[in-house]
């Protein structure tokens, strides 16, 4: 792909990200440092103990993704199908009942990057599983599901593409 054509989809990728409200972006980024350990999630991000408690819990949820990122089932067979979705909607569980997602674009927008870009078919299967559970309260699991689009739901096909955007961090200093 040309330089152009890699420069394009990068600020569709930034732009997309700008589009998630402030809680969703923060979320985000703190979730790409504890999934790919690249920084200490407890110094950056924890503001009280309770945000401390839950990277936390993060980082133990989390411990499915080496093998998510491993075992990724032929999407067009059945076999290898169970664990691999169980884990896949364990995690995504996790972080619906965070509360701190509020739409299928920022999910994938994350599991793309925590995963891998071949996650993308399975990500509207564990979306919906996930948010459909009774750990998710009624009128978020109605705004999530309402949340994806019937062609992300019924896309013919995903791109394998990497993303080229993964925002980090980014110390504010006092004036």
């Amino acid at each position: 792909m040309s330089d152009t054509g890699t420069a394009t989809l990068t600020i569709a990728e930034l732009r997309e990200f700008a589009s998630f409200d402030p809680a969703e972006q923060r979320y985000i980024k703190r979730s790409l440092d504890v999934g790919l350990g690249r920084q200490d999630a407890f110094k950056l991000w924890a503001r009280d103990s309770g945000e401390l408690a839950s990277i936390r819990s993060q980082y133990v949820a989390y411990q499915d993704l080496k093998a998510l990122r491993a075992e990724q089932p032929d999407e067009f067979v059945l076999d290898g199908i169970g664990p691999f979705m169980g884990q896949l909607l364990r995690v995504t569980a996790f972080d619906l009942a965070q509360e701190r997602l509020s739409c299928f674009s920022a999910y994938r927008f994350l599991y793309e990057r925590l995963v891998c870009p071949q996650i993308r078919p399975w990500l509207p299967a564990a979306f919906c599983g996930a948010a459909a559970l009774p750990q998710i309260r009624p009128d978020r699991r109605k705004m999530l599901l309402q949340s994806l689009s019937e062609s992300a739901a019924t896309a013919p096909g995903w791109s394998d593409r990497a993303p080229s955007f993964y925002p980090e961090y980014v110390e504010v200093e006092a004036a």
